[in-house]
């Protein structure tokens, strides 16, 4: 019997790997079921999902040189508009806080900083970290003059 791609067919799992699973397919054929074929969710482990001697229903993805490669996922029948691989819509930081994702200013705003502006802003920030810094680090120096307790 010739496979056919695209075709659903019956056949036995005969043995499992950690990359995936061998199905016997009709006419004595043998597939591979890639473990990213296995199921729609993460697999870990194909033992978690199949077992020698299962009877699944697989999908024919492709014949190349003898090998055929075969989809249990993509063999279930889904409604109309789900595809086998559709995630949820990720979300942003502003989804997840029920904020709206428009960033446009809104109402009154001031208009863009300078460059000279924020380069002086952070010139200032900059010299009262260091001088903050030089006070609180005097006083633990050991050496002459140091104080003691």
């Amino acid at each position: 019997m010739s496979i056919e791609i695209g075709s659903k067919v019956q056949g036995k799992v005969t043995g499992i790997t950690n990359f995936g699973a061998f199905v016997e397919l009709p006419g004595g054929t043998t597939g591979l079921v890639h473990i990213s074929e296995v199921a729609d969710s993460y697999v870990k482990d194909v033992n978690d999902h199949l077992t020698v001697g299962d009877e699944v229903t697989v999908k024919v993805l492709s014949e190349k040189d003898g090998k055929i490669a075969l989809s249990i996922k993509k063999a279930v029948d889904r409604p109309e508009g789900q595809s086998y691989s559709q995630r949820p819509p990720r979300q942003g930081r502003d989804d997840r806080r029920g904020g709206s994702r428009d960033f446009r200013p809104r109402g009154n705003f001031k208009p863009k900083e300078s460059f000279e502006d924020k380069m002086a802003k952070f010139l200032k920030a900059s010299e009262e970290n260091i001088s903050s810094l030089k006070r609180n680090t005097e006083g633990k120096r050991g050496g002459r003059g140091g104080r003691r307790g």
